[in-house]
């Protein structure tokens, strides 16, 4: 069998373990040990595991994931999400489409403290989902505002994906934050522009005015004050020298958690609760870890990664087309994979093919540049058929509910993401094609 089809082999079998809805860290586990088996035999394999799954797992760096996602999880059981919600649509309500709108400023907003794409869609969906039905707000746009906001939690920093992605590549997680940021709030704009241009062209998707008027901006002002106070301890303690990127997650959640005490919203068992959950949340991203690990490791000894640069230099490709390649290719595996699996499985292959490449700038922004290219496109990932993880998790959030409005058909979904998506590729393109705008910050932190 030649290296090309034992790589391809073992990409079979983690697909078909996944078209049978196996979890996909023991997809990446079987399809990885297969291929190692047939290569080196078991003795090798059991030595790989036996000193790769400590050195992997002892990493001082992998524990800003469970702070960040635990920041997360006190940020919703604390009534956070409300409180920006409530200031979001009585800025946003004087807009058509407004109360849309400020759904997806909530979800920026509530991305700052979170991290996590389906987290921020599922936390802002619970509080926006009724009140944007029942001023007026059709299924389709509803779902689709919320399921493309929620991505917004992995766009704006701070952003787990991101993370993961500085430790793959020995990438400085500041500047990567500090880099995701004129990106993630050109996405934001970018989305609320979709649904103005959308509540206009379509008619009967949204009321003509929404009636807001009752809601009390002082108050939500300070409704939101400890949530402002938390960004500027977390991202003032990161650019300012106070913290590294680790010690700052740690501030961050304890920060968190006082704001949820505040708010009096936090109970025994929801504080539990967030504890469990970020369990899970990190047992999961862990073991996808350890899974992409042996998986990068059997095709490495294939040698097809260093075959597949040397046939993509021999193309003649210019450098950023090589890129546009790889977007294609994000979003073609955004169907049947999450994002955390895919930069797991393809970074340790498409970084160095990348690195090899000129740009015409230093080492450094090139690796932070293809990071924030590789983060959108994962979003865009989130939202696409056939698959779409958002726009599932949002869809099954609005079955059974007693609102008195029907349930929405995944088709509309599906349909109401179909402008968030032409967003999403007019971003990309921008990105691509001007990495200075990814770059623009990095010339404040020298």
């Amino acid at each position: 069998m030649s290296a090309i089809q034992l790589a391809m082999t073992i990409f079979g079998i983690m697909l078909v373990l996944m078209a049978v809805r196996v979890p996909i860290a023991i997809c990446m586990f079987v399809a990885g040990t297969v291929g190692y088996v047939f290569q080196a035999g078991w003795a090798p394999l059991a030595s790989f595991l036996n000193t790769q799954a400590f050195a992997r797992f002892a990493s001082y760096d992998l524990s800003v994931i469970p702070l960040f996602i635990l920041m997360g999880h006190f940020a919703t059981q604390g009534g956070i999400s409300k409180a920006l919600f409530g200031f979001a649509a009585s800025v946003m309500g004087r807009f058509k489409g407004g109360l849309a709108m400020g759904a997806v400023l909530a979800c920026a907003a509530f991305g700052a403290i979170c991290g996590s794409s389906v987290a921020t869609a599922a936390t802002i969906t619970n509080v926006a989902y009724d009140e944007m039905r029942k001023h007026g707000y059709s299924g389709r746009l509803t779902t689709g505002t919320l399921a493309a906001g929620g991505t917004l939690g992995i766009l704006i920093p701070p952003s787990v994906p991101l993370v993961i992605y500085a430790i793959l590549t020995e990438q400085n997680i500041a500047k990567l934050f500090a880099a995701a940021m004129i990106p993630g709030i050109i996405a934001m704009v970018g989305y609320m522009v979709a649904i103005g241009i959308y509540v206009r062209v379509v008619p009967g998707q949204a009321p003509e005015h929404d009636d807001v008027s009752k809601l009390n901006i002082l108050e939500s002002i300070k409704g939101i004050g400890p949530i402002a106070a938390i960004f500027l301890i977390v991202f003032g303690g990161i650019y300012g020298g106070f913290f590294t990127p680790t010690e700052c997650a740690a501030v961050g959640a304890f920060s968190t958690f006082v704001a949820a005490l505040l708010k009096r919203e936090m109970t025994w068992d929801k504080f539990k609760k967030c504890f469990y959950a970020t369990a899970e949340s990190s047992a999961m991203i862990f073991l996808i870890f350890l899974g992409a690990d042996l998986m990068n490791a059997s095709l490495a000894l294939t040698q097809v990664p260093a075959q597949l640069a040397q046939v993509v230099g021999s193309w003649g490709l210019s450098p950023v087309m090589v890129v546009a390649a790889i977007m294609l290719f994000y979003v073609a595996l955004g169907a049947v994979m999450d994002e955390l699996s895919m930069i797991l499985l393809t970074i340790p292959i498409f970084f160095p093919m990348i690195m090899g490449l000129d740009f015409g700038m230093s080492k450094e922004y090139t690796a932070i540049w293809f990071g924030i290219m590789v983060l959108m496109t994962v979003g865009f990932g989130m939202l696409a058929p056939p698959v779409g993880l958002n726009v599932y998790v949002v869809n099954s959030m609005t079955k059974g509910r007693k609102n008195g409005f029907a349930d929405v058909p995944i088709a509309e979904s599906y349909k109401g993401v179909m402008p968030f998506l032409i967003s999403d590729t007019i971003r990309t393109l921008l990105l691509l094609f001007f990495p200075a705008i990814s770059l623009y910050v990095l010339r404040f932190m020298q």
